[in-house]
């Protein structure tokens, strides 16, 4: 009963969250833009949003706790709470511009450049997403549940981060996408942020999470395979 009572309050938040996110981030492009013919970001919200469509509705009927967690906001750890407020603004600012540019005319990205970009964005997304399939625990804060346990299978077998990479491909691939050369550099900070950010994430792990030190050793490289 509290498990199906948990899952109905997700599926709350994912009804009521994704329209807000789809209105929100379609202020952000089209606001600045001027413009309804702004087809870059009409083609990036297409890729962005259809794939979360499929994968809330794989969480539901297959892992509803690894969506129960992704739907927790609030960060315990002081470094964590300053990593999300500073990458709140850095994207704040990142989908505003695009906009902009679009209007003015900075950015002369070719098309087949938009194009691979969003290829490239969905990508990254099946790539989060089949991080999702191997770890339920993926949660969207920095914590240690009881019961979970080291995952070392699937992209953990190749790097200790996976979804941060993930998530960095989409990142830095999304102005591209939305036609601005200019917006990349608020977003070329995400690499920093996201090491930090795992960096910071091991140490917690290192303490709380039993046989994590072991798994270090085992799969060395953090985010970029042959790298770091």
């Amino acid at each position: 009963m509290e498990k199906s009572t948990e899952l109905n309050k997700s599926v709350l938040k994912i009804l009521v969250l994704f329209p807000l996110a789809f209105v929100v981030i379609g202020l952000m492009l089209f606001l600045p833009a001027g413009s309804l013919n702004y087809w870059q970001g009409w083609l990036y919200m297409l890729t962005l949003f259809v794939p979360v469509i499929f994968t809330a509705n794989y969480l539901i009927k297959k892992d509803p706790e690894l969506l129960r967690r992704r739907m927790q906001f609030k960060e315990k750890e002081a470094k964590q709470k300053f990593i999300v407020k500073l990458s709140g603004i850095l994207f704040l600012i990142g989908f505003l511009l695009p906009g902009f540019d679009y209007r003015f005319g900075w950015s002369q990205v070719p098309f087949w450049l938009v194009i691979a970009s969003d290829l490239l964005v969905l990508l990254s997304y099946f790539f989060v997403f089949l991080v999702f399939k191997e770890n339920s625990y993926t949660s969207r804060i920095v914590e240690v549940e009881k019961g979970q346990k080291v995952i070392a299978t699937g992209p953990y077998s190749i790097m200790r981060h996976p979804m941060y990479f993930g998530v960095i491909v989409m990142y830095l691939f999304t102005p591209l996408a939305l036609g601005s050369y200019f917006a990349l550099i608020f977003f070329l900070p995400t690499i920093p942020i996201l090491a930090y950010r795992a960096l910071d994430e091991e140490r917690v792990l290192l303490k709380e999470l039993k046989g994590y030190k072991e798994y270090t050793k085992k799969v060395k490289y953090r985010l970029v395979p042959g790298i770091w």
